[in-house]
């Protein structure tokens, strides 16, 4: 399984939620694939002020800050 963490390089919740996902990527083995948004206008315009966002696919897990009981019950959901 790959998620997607849309982030901006000088956002502090960016790099905060980076690092929280750490321990649960080493625990359940997903990937995680880290895309700027503001590399592409599309992206930035979805996205904008909800970054930092964890998404899988088109569905969102959570933004701002990681939010463990959403992501543990999909990732509980999806295992």
């Amino acid at each position: 399984m790959t998620l997607t963490l849309y982030f901006r390089e000088y956002c502090s919740l960016c790099h905060a939620m980076l690092a929280a996902l750490a321990p649960w990527q080493a625990r359940y083995g997903f990937a995680l694939d880290v895309v700027d948004v503001d590399a592409d206008p599309a992206l930035e315009a979805r996205f904008n002020e909800l970054v930092p966002v964890l998404m899988d696919g088109e569905t969102e897990i959570c933004h701002w800050h990681l939010d463990t009981g959403r992501l543990a019950a999909h990732l509980g959901e999806i295992g």
